[in-house]
C-alpha cells in the first residue's frame, strides 16, 4: 500500500526522531507494546494507525470506526484493539484490513479500554456510565454497573484480581474481579484518568489540576497539583517511578511518584494533549496533541527528542495575545475552530454559533440527544454551558467535562466568542 509511505514521515535530525506524523486529527490514544517495537495511536480523524518503532514507518491504517478513536490496546499476540466514540470496539489482526470481530453493547462513546495482564478479558470505560468486561475467546461481556456519570478511565491492578475505573461522578472505585462488592473512594472533582502501579497504587487525576493518590485498599494516600487546568490524562513509566500527566491546555508535568513532587515540565509542550506513553526504557515519552502529531520527549530533562518546528506563527490564536478570553479558548482549540472556512474538527466550527440552535450546524454529525435539547447558543448559554459543565447542561455531548468556575473567567470566553466568531 504506498500511501502509507506518506504517512511515515519522522521529522527530525541525526538518529532522534521528532515527530510522529500521519493523522489527520487531534491524536487521542496512545499504546506501546511491551518490546516497544510497535506503536498504536488512534484519532479523533476515526482512524488508527499500528506504527513499527524499529523501522519509523506506518504499518498499517485501520479504518472502521464512525467516530473519533478514543482508546487502543495491543494484545501479546499482535492483535490491536481500537475502541470509539460510536460506541464500539473492534478487534484486529496484524495486515487485515476489517476487524476479526466487533464488541458491541455500550450506548454512548467509549472512553478507555484496558487488558487484563493474563490477556484473557477486555475491559472497556463508557460514558453509558458502565463498565464491560469482555472475554477475548468470546462470550457475552459481564456488566459492571454503579458510577452515576460517564466512565473515563479504567486500569487492571498488576494480579488482575481487580479493576480500579474513574468518573466524572467524582469517584474512584476498586472492583474486586471475584464478584464482591466495589470499594469507592470520593475525590475532590470530576476524574479524567487512572493508572495502578505494579505495587497497587491507585493514581486518578481530572478536573482539580491534581493527581491524588490511593493505596490499594482504596484509602487516600497523598495528592500532587499540578495547576488550575483540568488534568486530561497521565501515564505511568514501566518501573513506577514517574506520572506523567496532561492539562488541557498542553502544559505536561512530569511527577517523582515516591516522593510526591512535581518534578519538571516538558520544555515547549504549549498545546492542547490528548495522549501519554512511556518507551519500556522508562525515559523516552510519547505524546499525542491537537496538532495531529506524535512527539517524543526525555522525561527526565523535559526536553524534546530531535528538532522541532516553530509553531508561533501557526498558532491560530497568536493576534489574541494577552486577551484573557483567549488564554481560556485555548483549551477548546484541539476541537474548535472559529472561522467558518477552518471548518469541523472533533467538535462543529465556533463561526456563527451565537444565535444558532443547538445540534444544527449543517455538515456536522451531532449526537441524538443533542437534538432533542432547547438551546439558543446566546452570551448566557454559553455561560452557563462552563458554570454547570457540559455533561450536565448538554447530556449525551460528547465533549469533554470543563468547568469554568470564574464568573470573570466565563465572561471574558464568552466576550472573545462573541468578537471572533461573527460571520
Amino acid at each position: 500500500m504506498p500511501a502509507l509511505a506518506a504517512l511515515a514521515l519522522w521529522l527530525g535530525t541525526n538518529a532522534a526522531p521528532a515527530q510522529l506524523r500521519g493523522h489527520g486529527g487531534p491524536v487521542r490514544a496512545l499504546t506501546i507494546s511491551k518490546d516497544g517495537t510497535t506503536l498504536l495511536s488512534g484519532s479523533f480523524d476515526g482512524s488508527a494507525i499500528r506504527w513499527s518503532l524499529t523501522r519509523e514507518a506506518a504499518e498499517q491504517v485501520l479504518r472502521f470506526h464512525d467516530d473519533a478513536v478514543n482508546a487502543t490496546a495491543l494484545f501479546k499476540d499482535g492483535r490491536a484493539a481500537t475502541a470509539g466514540a460510536d460506541g464500539r470496539i473492534a478487534i484486529w489482526s496484524p495486515g487485515r484490513a476489517q476487524p476479526d470481530k466487533v464488541l458491541e453493547g455500550h450506548t454512548a462513546p467509549v472512553a478507555a479500554i484496558a487488558l487484563s495482564p493474563d490477556g484473557a478479558t477486555l475491559a472497556s470505560a463508557s460514558w453509558d456510565h458502565t463498565v464491560r468486561l469482555w472475554p477475548v475467546a468470546g462470550g457475552a461481556p459481564r456488566v459492571l454497573e454503579g458510577h452515576t456519570q460517564n466512565v473515563n478511565g479504567i486500569a487492571f491492578t498488576a494480579e488482575g484480581g481487580a479493576l480500579v475505573t474513574a468518573s466524572y461522578d467524582l469517584t474512584v472505585r476498586i472492583w474486586p474481579l471475584d464478584g464482591r462488592a466495589p470499594s469507592i473512594v470520593t475525590l475532590p472533582a470530576p476524574l479524567n484518568a487512572v493508572t495502578v502501579a505494579d505495587d497497587g497504587e491507585i493514581a486518578a487525576a481530572g478536573a482539580d489540576g491534581k493527581v491524588h493518590f490511593l493505596t490499594r485498599a482504596g484509602e487516600v494516600n497523598g495528592e500532587v497539583a499540578l495547576g488550575p487546568a483540568p488534568v486530561v490524562t497521565i501515564a505511568l513509566s514501566h518501573d513506577g517511578a514517574m506520572i506523567a500527566a496532561a492539562d488541557i491546555r498542553g502544559s505536561v508535568a512530569i511527577v517523582e511518584r515516591k516522593s510526591r513532587t512535581l518534578a519538571r515540565r516538558l520544555v515547549g509542550a504549549d498545546r492542547p494533549l490528548w495522549s501519554l506513553a512511556f518507551l519500556p526504557d522508562n525515559v523516552t515519552l510519547l505524546t499525542g496533541g491537537t496538532d495531529a502529531l506524535i512527539r517524543r520527549w526525555n522525561a527526565l530533562t523535559g526536553e524534546p527528542l530531535g528538532a522541532t518546528v516553530q509553531q508561533g506563527s501557526a498558532d491560530p490564536l497568536a493576534a489574541h495575545a494577552g486577551d484573557r478570553g483567549a488564554e481560556i479558548f485555548r483549551a477548546c482549540i484541539a476541537c474548535h475552530t472559529l472561522a467558518p472556512d477552518q471548518g469541523n474538527r472533533a467538535g462543529p466550527t465556533l463561526a456563527g454559533v451565537f444565535g444558532r440552535r443547538i445540534a444544527t450546524l449543517p455538515g456536522y454529525n451531532f449526537s441524538e440527544p443533542l437534538k432533542k435539547l432547547d438551546i439558543i447558543w446566546t452570551p448566557e448559554t454559553v455561560s452557563k454551558l462552563f458554570e454547570v459543565g457540559p455533561s450536565t447542561y448538554t447530556p449525551g455531548t460528547k465533549m469533554p467535562e470543563q468547568v469554568i468556575s470564574s464568573a470573570e473567567d466565563r465572561r471574558a470566553l464568552v466576550e472573545f466568542l462573541q468578537r471572533v466568531t461573527k460571520r
